[in-house]
């Protein structure tokens, strides 16, 4: 990407066309072959050593190249329009680590004090781990002046993989910021130096009590910074808002969204807070983190939606990838196994259904799964086809220009099935559970399939011991590694009958076992025995499950709680309100960026209602008052 001849004078940077800012224009960086040596025009009006009011009318990017082989990435190349920006030149930068921008006075050693260390924490983690950042923090141009700086960080991989190169763009604005308060942003009420005892006991203030030194939390001694990267942020997000509620200082402390984020990131893992960023656009960490731990905005709503799903059909598949529902097979007239693909844009002014154009499809099925992967990656496993049961592997990238589903070729498949349950790990790896064979033995196997390596083979997952046979469960994951078996249809002795037995096992573990989980709490232990119903699996490790196929007089409408996690799991009964629906499947019900659960469609004896939909959600909708 960036090659510098041995002098070190110059060189040729090759950076495509993308979006500098989701949400935003595209905007050209550079362009192919274009050769840098520090000498481009500056545009008018930005001369050497304007002041930095001029920013505010900032119309090109900056971009500054760092090399990612050196453990301080220093900076290797900068363009014009961050010369003029910052009041830096070329020579004064390479060489140097872009945190020289954080200090006001460049002979200054530390950041200045109003430069947000949640920020900085998590550039330097993104950084280390090689992966994506976007956000805004405070610089300072070379004359002190503060600036605003929209800052994304892009990786550059070389031939092995390994990242080589990182590209900053940067968009200045005017900071317009009282530069006399330096205390740490997210408390900004502090004074300028920490008080000592005997300045709190002398503070004539009425409602500030008196403190004896032997009594004096030490904690509080610490700076923000220390409290808020080195302890808040490796605390679970309900510790967080207790804490919240200890003292002033807490509380504007834990009121900091980067704070909220790291939080949630790191007791929910990445993967889960990259799907739920779509949900963070309309609510802050801190309230997105509350009402997942309470469920105190769930609730019901029904809608419709246009479009029509034709022919007809039952027993399809369906999962959403990101705001879209992805529909795929099911059983047509006269048991006719369907092959075609539908979609339904969530974010469309009039969502409605539209058949993909796919070159290419699986052979018809229905009874199968359909996964989401990660980004717009599908995967599809077994079911039941117009020859018989199937155990094949097709994955499908819907953002392709033309979309084909495409077979996996896997060695030592699972025995061809129907009615399994299936899930994802890290996004990469398809985990299949149970199911019915051809002659209508039930099975109890557990197999493994990484779809990341050259040759993908199936690994059957050995265990000392198995939960009975089954078909009609659900397997969720939490925890990241875990996996958390509910209900179906079981074998028990010579009969069959719905189960409401649960079990989890740790996949992260050298040899992953299958426990039954004790449960407590509801009345005869758990929910009533049900099959082919929903589970969703929560960011905090707890799971709801709901509808399905009921014994008795139940209503499928009622939702139940649980995290497996716990020492003494104990199902508890969740009471939403809204408009819930009288019937949902685990076939047809999918969940949306983490925060909404929907079950498409009711049905009138055989005849499915695909444009009714319901929505349970979990988080509080974008035309709600906060």
């Amino acid at each position: 990407m960036f090659d510098v001849d041995e002098a070190g004078e110059r060189g040729v940077l090759a950076v495509k066309r993308m979006r500098l800012w989701d949400g935003e224009e595209e905007v050209a960086e550079g362009e192919e072959g274009m050769e840098v040596d520090g000498e481009e025009e500056t545009e008018e009006g930005w001369a050497w050593g304007a002041p930095a009011a001029g920013v505010g009318e900032q119309r090109a990017a900056a971009i500054v190249v760092a090399d990612a082989a050196d453990a301080d990435f220093p900076v290797i190349y900068v363009n014009a329009a961050f010369e003029a920006a910052t009041g830096y030149r070329a020579h004064e930068v390479l060489g140097r680590n872009c945190r020289f921008l954080q200090f006001r006075d460049p002979r200054a050693q530390r950041r200045h004090p109003l430069v947000d260390p949640m920020v900085v924490s998590e550039i330097r983690r993104c950084l280390n781990a090689g992966i994506e950042f976007q956000g805004e923090l405070l610089n300072f141009r070379k004359d002190g002046a503060p600036l605003y700086n929209r800052l994304r960080l892009i990786p550059m991989h070389g031939d092995d993989g390994s990242v080589t190169h990182v590209i900053g763009i940067q968009l200045f604005s005017e900071a317009n910021i009282d530069l006399s308060n330096i205390s740490y942003p997210v408390y900004k009420q502090q004074s300028n130096h920490r008080p000592s005892i005997q300045d709190l006991n002398s503070a004539p203030h009425e409602h500030t009590p008196k403190i004896q030194s032997s009594d004096y939390c030490g904690i509080l001694q610490l700076s923000d910074e220390v409290l808020a990267h080195n302890i808040l942020s490796r605390l679970s997000p309900r510790d967080v808002a207790s804490i919240g509620s200890v003292c002033t200082r807490m509380h504007e402390l834990t009121k900091n969204d980067y704070l909220r984020k790291m939080v949630c990131q790191n007791a929910w893992g990445r993967d889960v807070t990259v799907k739920l960023e779509m949900s963070t656009k309309m609510l802050r960490w801190g309230r997105l983190a509350r009402e997942l731990t309470t469920l105190e905005a769930a609730s019901w709503r029904k809608f419709t939606v246009g479009g029509r799903v034709e022919p007809s059909r039952c027993n399809f598949s369906a999962c959403a990838v990101g705001n879209r529902l992805v529909l795929f097979g099911g059983e047509g007239v006269n048991m006719e196994p369907m092959d075609d693909t539908f979609v339904l844009n969530l974010e469309a002014a009039r969502p409605e259904w539209c058949r993909v154009k796919v070159s290419a499809s699986p052979p018809g099925r229905w009874g199968h799964t359909l996964s989401w992967l990660n980004g717009s990656w599908l995967v599809v496993f077994g079911g039941c086809g117009q020859q018989g049961l199937l155990n094949d592997v097709f994955v499908l990238d819907l953002d392709a220009q033309q979309p084909t589903w495409r077979e996996v070729a896997s060695e030592g498949p699972p025995l061809p099935r129907s009615w399994h349950s299936s899930c994802t790990l890290d996004g990469s790896k398809l985990v299949v559970s149970g199911g019915c064979t051809e002659s209508g033995v039930l099975l109890s196997d557990t197999f493994l399939l990484d779809l990341t390596k050259e040759k993908p083979a199936w690994r059957e997952i050995p265990t000392s011991w198995s939960p009975p046979s089954r078909l009609g469960h659900t397997m969720s994951v939490f925890g990241t590694t875990k996996l958390f078996m509910y209900g179906g249809l079981a074998k028990s002795g010579s009969l069959r009958l719905r189960s409401s037995d649960a079990y989890t096992m740790d996949l992260g573990e050298d040899s992953p076992q299958w426990r039954q989980l004790a449960t407590t709490g509801f009345p005869n232990v758990g929910p009533p025995p049900r099959l082919d119903h929903v589970a969703v699996s929560l960011p905090c490790g707890r799971i709801i499950i709901f509808g399905g196929s009921i014994a008795g007089l139940h209503s499928p409408a009622q939702l139940f709680l649980i995290d497996p996690s716990e020492e003494k799991p104990t199902w508890r009964i969740l009471n939403v309100p809204g408009q819930p629906p009288k019937f949902a499947w685990g076939h047809s019900t999918c969940v949306v960026g983490g925060t909404r659960v929907l079950v498409l469609g009711g049905h009138t004896g055989e005849e499915w209602i695909l444009n009714e939909l319901h929505e349970l959600c979990l988080a509080s909708r974008p035309d709600e008052d906060e």
